[in-house]
C-alpha cells in the first residue's frame, strides 16, 4: 500500500456522485489530471466548512470537481460562482453541476473572469484559483480589492511539478507565471500565507 492509498483509506470518502465526475472527466475530457481529486476535494470542502464563506468566486471550474466539493461545505444561503474559459466544456458542466444535490448554490460562468468578475460588483469571502498559470498574478491583483478583510484566496499548482525551483526557460510562460506569483505573494505585506506540498501544490492566503 502506497502512502497516497493509507491517507484515502483514512480520510472521508468522496462519494459515489463524485466518483462518477472523476471517471467521467477521465474519459470525456483532455488533461484528465487536472481534476482535483478525493484528497484535495475533501481539503477544499473542509476550507469552506472552517471559513464559512457567503460568497464564493472559482477561477477555473475545468469538469466541476472542485466546484462541487466547495459546493457541499457551503453554509445555509451562500452561493459559488464559478467561471470557466472554455466553452467547450459548457454542455459538461452543466450536465454534472445540474444533476448535483448542490446545483443550487451553484451560478457557472462561461468566460475570461478577468474581464467579467470586476463588472460583479460582489466583494469575496473566499476565492479559489485554478486557472491559466500565466495570468496567475493578473488574477491576484483582481481579487485583492474585491476580497473581504478575514478572506481567504486558495491557489492551486502553485509548486508546478517541481519546477518553480529551476531556472525556467523563456518560452516556458507558465512555469514562469507561478514563480511571479509565488514572489509576489510571499512579498505581500496584505496578505498571510502557507505553501501545502499537497499534490501539485496549494497556497493558502488569508487577506489582513
Amino acid at each position: 500500500m502506497t502512502i497516497d492509498e493509507y491517507i484515502l483509506g483514512h480520510i472521508d470518502a468522496e462519494g459515489d456522485y463524485l466518483h462518477a465526475l472523476w471517471r467521467d472527466t477521465q474519459l470525456r475530457l483532455s488533461y484528465g489530471q487536472m481534476a482535483s481529486g478525493h484528497l484535495q476535494g475533501r481539503l477544499l470542502k473542509m476550507l469552506i466548512h472552517m471559513t464559512k464563506p457567503l460568497k464564493v468566486l472559482e477561477l477555473g471550474t475545468y469538469s466541476g470537481y472542485a466546484t462541487l466539493c466547495m459546493a457541499e461545505g457551503l453554509p445555509d444561503g451562500a452561493e459559488l460562482h464559478t467561471f470557466e474559459i472554455f466553452d467547450e466544456n459548457e454542455d459538461f458542466l452543466r450536465q454534472w453541476i445540474g444533476g448535483s444535490p448542490f446545483a443550487d448554490r451553484i451560478h457557472l460562468h462561461i468566460g475570461d473572469a478577468l474581464q467579467l468578475v470586476p463588472t460583479m460588483g460582489m466583494q469575496w469571502d473566499f476565492a479559489y484559483i485554478d486557472a491559466d498559470k500565466r495570468e496567475y498574478v493578473a488574477y491576484y491583483e483582481m481579487l485583492l480589492p474585491l476580497m473581504k478583510p478575514g478572506g481567504y484566496i486558495v491557489a492551486d499548482n502553485t509548486l508546478w511539478y517541481g519546477r518553480v525551483t529551476e531556472q525556467a526557460r523563456e518560452s516556458d510562460l507558465q512555469t514562469r507565471g507561478v514563480q511571479a506569483f509565488n514572489d509576489l505573494v510571499a512579498a505581500d505585506p496584505r496578505t498571510e500565507k502557507v505553501i501545502l506540498p499537497l499534490r501539485d501544490g496549494l497556497t493558502i492566503i488569508r487577506i489582513k
